[in-house]
């Protein structure tokens, strides 16, 4: 099998057996004459105000607030960890005192072909950066944020193709490499003792596990450190951080409900008991599932392939309510919902901001029909507001958590559906979110977190993934001769988008050890990679019908009850 075929129908699948032209309305096609054109000009436009977007942040982070972890956009000043209120999770959880902003960057620098900056940004980090600190942060947060961001600018440093110009410093000796290191061994107690195999949340990166520690930790928590953990274990010759992140993903898996499949949102890793009667694809559970499959195609182990299968069907069968199918039939609009663990039945009437991501994930799946219904609610939460709530309650359609701290997801999954379909739509979605943005979080010096998505007032806060995440994708939706997206097949964001290179070198381990050797796969399953996968879970794939192409991705009428389901019509 030649697996760069299913490469190119990741580029074009088709969405659809039906045929449209026997289904369209007058309004669809006015539709199609709105939204299925972007001009080119426009294009390179919306480029250049996603490039401004992240350097008006980039710059003033760079001038007011490094090296500390944060910029402040209103008091334009740095932020770091809460000293006097070590229990102030919110900020101490991700602060580390490492300059985490400037860290957690580095490859949206060389995405956007900045060599220079990137290179300078290199020279601060190494210059700046120790994790040397008496400070208490969470382990999933430094993993993907600064353990993935060191790894990802590492790998492109090295990169023998030099394919974001030359961007290696000048005597570099995998030094980014060498802090990698020794931030994932200071988070390796967190892995100690505990009879399940699941990790304490939080680790002192300077004493290792704080005293008193909680026994409760998050699914995606626990389950989504083996992108990192794995590449760092490859690059470094050591198996243990790939084990460990292993052992932590099989705990989970083993504590599944036995009826439905489902895993819970919180546990406690002492007893493996869920500490609560739901399941989501929400905060507290989201990269649990990403993870399960960006782990067989970064690394090949089948068997992260077959839990994803597995997991995957028990969510379609349990979370998804609504009609069948996207774009036919009779019903409520699809949606995913929080679900009791045990039976299925609904918990709440809320969903999250942070599900938005799952559009993106069943892109990779090429599970495209099902991404455009799921993209289309969370765009017609922020068409309402101009932002998405962190908690929007869809039977009072209103909120229940009003904020907004700029999050990425939206906008991923826009990027990820626009790849695949190349349907203009998801252009004047991204144009629209970028305008949104600029309109509503611009502040004196920097972008800040929406207080209240109604009022649209403001907190003193940006987050580093605004730059990491929300700008990198925005540029890259609108930079179609970016090398990412040139060499798609080459690439693998991360959870916290940084960008990993999917080299089957990375496929087989360096190292073989009692009872985690790799397990032995055919000729075939050494060829696939990302798109194999999703042609290994029966997905057909078909080139998109040019009528499909050029029209709104959800016909006018099912768009239209969407709407009225979200309140835009109150």
């Amino acid at each position: 099998m030649d697996w760069y075929l299913w490469f190119l129908c990741f580029i074009s699948l088709a969405v659809s057996a039906l045929d449209w032209r026997d289904l369209l309305t007058d309004e669809d096609a006015d539709n199609g004459r709105k939204f299925g054109h972007f001009p080119d000009s426009l294009r390179l436009e919306m480029r250049e105000e996603a490039r401004k977007m992240f350097y008006f942040g980039y710059d003033n982070y760079m001038r007011y607030a490094f090296p500390k972890d944060e910029l402040n956009p209103h008091a334009c000043s740095g932020r770091g960890p809460d000293v006097d209120n070590p229990g102030n999770i919110n900020i101490n959880d991700v602060l580390g005192d490492y300059s985490l902003t400037l860290v957690d960057t580095l490859d949206t620098l060389a995405i956007m072909g900045n060599a220079s900056e990137f290179k300078h940004a290199v020279q601060l980090v190494l210059d700046n950066v120790s994790f040397e600190r008496n400070t208490t942060v969470q382990v999933f947060e430094a993993t993907i944020r600064v353990l993935g961001a060191l790894l990802s600018a590492h790998l492109i440093i090295t990169d023998p193709l030099q394919p974001f110009g030359d961007v290696q410093p000048d005597g570099y000796e995998n030094d980014l490499l060498e802090l990698a290191h020794d931030l994932g061994t200071r988070l390796l107690p967190a892995f100690e003792n505990t009879p399940t195999g699941l990790p304490y949340p939080r680790v002192n990166l300077k004493h290792g596990l704080p005293s008193n520690p909680r026994n409760d930790t998050c699914t995606a928590g626990a389950g989504s450190l083996l992108l990192e953990f794995g590449m760092l274990s490859r690059l470094v010759g050591d198996p243990v951080y790939e084990s460990i992140a292993r052992r932590a993903v099989k705990a989970l898996w083993r504590y599944r409900h036995a009826s439905t499949g489902l895993v819970g949102n919180t546990i406690n890793i002492q007893t493996g008991e869920w500490m609560g009667p739901w399941a989501g694809l929400g905060a507290g559970s989201d990269s649990f599932y990403e993870y399960l499959f960006k782990g067989y195609i970064m690394y090949g182990d089948p068997e992260d392939l077959k839990m994803f299968r597995e997991i995957y069907t028990s969510v379609r069968q349990n979370l998804r309510k609504g009609r069948d199918r996207c774009n036919s039939g009779q019903g409520n609009p699809p949606m995913y919902v929080n679900v009791n663990i045990g039976d299925g039945s609904l918990a709440s009437t809320w969903v999250d901001s942070l599900q938005a991501f799952w559009a993106g994930l069943q892109v990779l799946n090429g599970d495209i029909e099902e991404a455009i219904c799921h993209h289309a609610v969370y765009y017609a939460i922020w068409r309402r507001y101009g932002a998405l709530p962190e908690r929007f309650n869809w039977h009072l359609k209103a909120p229940d958590v009003r904020f907004y701290p700029l999050r990425p997801e939206l906008v991923e999954s826009t990027y990820l559906l626009y790849q695949a379909t190349k349907n203009p739509f998801y252009l004047h979605v991204g144009t629209d979110i970028l305008k949104s943005l600029e309109q509503h979080a611009k502040a004196k010096c920097g972008y800040a977190t929406l207080h209240c998505v109604i009022n649209k007032t403001q907190e003193d806060r940006m987050e580093s993934f605004f730059l990491s995440e929300t700008c990198k994708y925005l540029y890259l939706l609108f930079d179609k001769d970016n090398h990412v997206n040139q060499h798609a097949r080459r690439y693998l964001f991360t959870t916290e988008g940084h960008l990993f290179r999917v080299d089957k070198t990375f496929r087989r381990s360096p190292w073989e050890w009692e009872g985690l050797s790799q397990p032995k796969r055919s000729k075939v399953e050494e060829q696939l990679s990302v798109v194999d996968a999703r042609g290994m879970n029966g997905t057909n794939c078909h080139k998109i019908p040019t009528e499909r192409r050029y029209l709104l991705p959800l016909q006018s009428r099912y768009q239209h009850q969407l709407d009225s389901f979200m309140g835009l019509n109150t």
